[in-house]
């Protein structure tokens, strides 16, 4: 090819990349040179895929490997805010190239934003696979440990051989940060969640699983409808459903089983507190069961939601380990919603796994009656405080968030401990009740220690306090934003 340079868009040690211009047709593109060999680009050569650039050449020598590579308009993925629906194209797109990828044996190894082109025709392009490699039969650890700190799981630094789950943790940890602290679904932080555990064999083990996490949920919205809508109706939603999107769904994903609905969903009138009937198959791991839960107001009872009325004032997701959920019903206390007088429902919905079981529908509880509008507030959580304990039975440091007149509350009441790096940006947040704190938590509650396991960081927590007597007493909610007096001391690590 004969060009013009343009402009240098980098230059290191290890490679250079110019901006070229093809004398005979104008044609602009992207020149690499990398030192050393790179065959993964002649096999890249070969791949054709919506979201990847076209290698028009390659050359590999015994220097170095030379490629021109199509060039991209667009933005790189983080530059700007996304909508929830332009996360959901990325989400879908990544999912669709790293899947084609994964069935060509190619492992990307470098998933990240500035790897992620937004094109202009709405679609992403992956770039970049200097890192790249293709699995080895006979090789438990990677030779050449390649990637970028952050993106990176724990088994790319030579602690195994890097497989489709490596790549599975780097999308996690970019849908993360392309999502920032926008309220999309909470079921969304749930995937990435798996995404990104630390140990390879809980994450999800293909991109397929990954796809079917994010999109399955379509499914449940046209089985709710088909439930009240009449025969051809609800036929023709089905196979609507069916040409829309079975192209981007592989045929296995209509065999997943819908969850049973949480039975009897109500409050418990003495507390406020929200009830419902365990789903033992519910969530992600075998030690917790997951749900979904939204929160309606109504001045008065005349007008109860629908299952799938959008007329919610808040919505989240709730996990319980089963071991402490061990009662009849599973509780969650929500009474810091209440906020004005008159009559509060609740919808829930049990969440599947995305591999083996999708969400079920909606169902809402009874109505309960507020009228703590003008109640006096809970006292405020004072002397928050760090406190560290040696386990003595293997598990080595425990954090818990403490503070010091726990009790001035009843056994009931509710305490959401929520953790902030020194940054600013959200790390976890739990929920447990008084009793159970003065059981289990030495007067706090426990923040794992892989929550605070980032060198050179620094930890802060903040304490809600939600009341078991709403109508009495008013729960204790922190302001956003967060005030300073609100913070704990510091935990530095």
């Amino acid at each position: 090819m004969y060009y013009n340079e343009i402009k240098s868009l980098k230059h290191s040690d290890k490679s250079t990349v110019d901006l070229v211009q093809e004398k005979d047709s104008g044609r602009i593109f992207i020149r690499k040179i990398l030192k050393g060999q790179h065959p993964i680009y002649s096999i890249l050569q070969e791949c054709k895929h919506p979201c990847l650039p076209d290698l028009y050449e390659v050359a590999v020598t015994d220097d170095c490997t030379i490629i021109f590579e199509e060039y991209i308009e667009g933005d790189m993925a983080g530059s700007e805010e996304l909508s929830e629906k332009q996360f959901l194209s990325v989400a879908k797109d990544l999912c669709s190239v790293l899947e084609y990828l994964h069935g060509k044996g190619i492992i990307h190894r470098d998933i990240k934003p500035s790897n992620i082109i937004l094109a202009r025709d709405g679609h992403i392009r992956l770039i970049d696979f200097d890192a790249a490699r293709m699995p080895k039969d006979d090789l438990e650890q990677d030779t050449r440990l390649l990637g970028t700190r952050g993106y990176a799981p724990p088994e790319q630094y030579g602690f195994a051989q890097t497989d489709e789950r490596t790549d599975i943790y780097s999308m996690g940890v970019t849908l993360g940060q392309l999502m920032g602290d926008k309220v999309f679904r909470p079921r969304y932080k749930r995937i990435i969640r798996k995404c990104t555990d630390l140990d390879p064999d809980k994450r999800y083990q293909s991109v397929c699983q990954v796809r079917n996490a994010f999109f399955h949920v379509k499914r449940r919205v046209l089985y709710a409808a088909a439930a009240m809508l009449a025969g051809i109706v609800a036929v023709c939603g089905l196979s609507w459903y069916q040409s829309e999107f079975h192209g981007d769904m592989k045929s296995g994903t209509s065999e997943l089983t819908m969850l049973p609905a949480p039975e009897n969903p109500h409050w418990d009138v003495e507390t406020g507190i929200a009830l419902w009937g365990h789903v033992e198959d519910s969530g992600m791991q075998e030690d917790e069961e997951e749900y979904a839960w939204r929160v309606y107001y109504r001045e008065d009872m005349s007008a109860p939601p629908e299952p799938d009325d959008s007329g919610w004032i808040s919505e989240g997701g709730m996990r319980g380990n089963r071991a402490v959920q061990s009662e009849s019903f599973f509780r969650m206390n929500i009474g810091g919603l209440f906020s004005e007088n008159g009559f509060y429902y609740f919808a829930v919905s049990a969440e599947g796994d995305g591999i083996h079981y999708t969400d079920s529908p909606y169902v809402v509880s009874d109505a309960f009656e507020y009228t703590g509008e003008d109640a006096p507030f809970l006292p405020i959580p004072t002397g928050l405080s760090w406190r560290m304990y040696e386990d003595s039975e293997g598990e080595g440091r425990l954090y818990y968030a403490t503070w010091d007149n726990l009790d001035d509350y009843e056994d009931t009441d509710c305490f959401n401990v929520t953790v902030y790096d020194k940054a600013g940006n959200y790390i976890m947040n739990n929920i447990w009740d008084a009793k159970y704190i003065k059981k289990v938590g030495y007067n706090g509650i426990r923040v794992r220690p892989e929550f605070l396991a980032e060198s050179d960081n620094a930890y802060r927590f903040t304490v809600e306090v939600y009341s078991s007597r709403p109508n009495e007493y008013r729960s204790v909610v922190v302001p956003d934003p967060v005030p300073e007096e609100a913070f704990s001391p510091w935990l530095y690590r």
